[in-house]
């Protein structure tokens, strides 16, 4: 969901406050991913949660979020090796460095508690740091951090507690990909690796677990860790969901929520077009990334009569 729209010093703007205002309709929005350091940036006018004008930025998102009756989470965000500005890796980083990064995220989570947000959500997919640490084809690290998969799963764990420090584990989730492949990652044992790391979070009590579904042989689909999700905790689902293949998730008892991405870029009012199963707007892809209102603002909602 990364749109880059943000301004100078990645501060969020007006203009992104009037995507976000335009999708409050959502049972919960779950923000861009948002870095959480200068170095931790996936691209160019990506937002942070690391300055004071960039909390405040935010802060005027989540008040006109909140006016429309909407919820929003921020989505903590370090890319690591992934087009990191200075890149920071699972193998350069001392103990001292993680603990500086874990600190790191740990103030992103409470100016994210300043900036007005329902809670935060920790993106560990997609092979960002977090994911860089738990995947054994990335960590090859000898130390506390390396090896073993509770060695591995520990600087995603310990970023999870940070947070839960600021918010409480009932305002924390945490996403990630098993199986995902982007940006080269890769691991000799998904599921003993990823059912480890669920079941850490889930004893952790975080207010959910958000699974971006493989497209791959292996099932690692989240109905397979449907059991490991358990007292409180919520189980999502994403990943190229139609309005059909969701509710047969949700009635079958795999999930407990059902995420949408693109679908929502093209339809501020999806929940609104599911209801009423009405034709969805398609997305242009060509203005995913960077530009202006264009492809951002400018998708129209239902034209309702009373």
């Amino acid at each position: 969901m990364t749109r880059m729209r943000a301004d100078r010093g990645n501060v969020p703007n007006e203009l992104m406050a009037e995507y976000y205002a335009q999708r409050a309709g959502a049972g919960l929005i779950v923000s861009e991913a948002t870095s959480v350091a200068p170095n931790g940036h996936g691209g160019e006018n990506t937002p942070g949660i690391y300055t004071q004008e960039q909390a405040d930025g935010w802060r005027a998102i989540t008040d006109v979020v909140h006016a429309e009756g909407g919820r929003i989470f921020l989505q903590l965000w370090h890319v690591g090796r992934q087009f990191a500005v200075s890149p920071v890796t699972t193998q350069n980083l001392t103990v001292e460095g993680i603990r500086q990064v874990i600190a790191e995220y740990r103030e992103g989570a409470r100016l994210a508690l300043e900036a007005g947000f329902d809670g935060v959500e920790i993106h560990g997919a997609n092979g960002y740091l977090p994911d860089q640490f738990l995947e054994d084809g990335t960590n090859l690290r000898t130390d506390e951090y390396g090896g073993p998969v509770e060695n591995r799963a520990r600087f995603l764990l310990e970023v999870t507690q940070a947070a839960i420090d600021i918010w409480g584990a009932d305002r924390v989730g945490v996403r990630l990909s098993p199986g995902g492949t982007f940006g080269e990652m890769s691991d000799s044992a998904p599921w003993e690796t990823f059912s480890y790391a669920v079941g850490g979070l889930n004893a952790l009590g975080v207010a959910y677990v958000h699974l971006v579904e493989p497209r791959g042989r292996i099932d690692l689909s989240a109905a397979r860790f449907r059991s490991l999700v358990t007292g409180d905790t919520k189980l999502i689902t994403a990943g190229g969901y139609t309005r059909d293949s969701a509710n047969r998730v949700i009635s079958g008892g795999h999930a407990d929520l059902v995420a949408f991405g693109r679908l929502f870029i093209s339809n501020p009012d999806l929940p609104k077009r599911f209801e009423l199963e009405a034709e969805l707007n398609p997305y242009d892809r060509s203005t995913f990334y960077g530009g202006n209102a264009r492809g951002y603002v400018d998708y129209p909602a239902l034209a309702l009569t009373a």
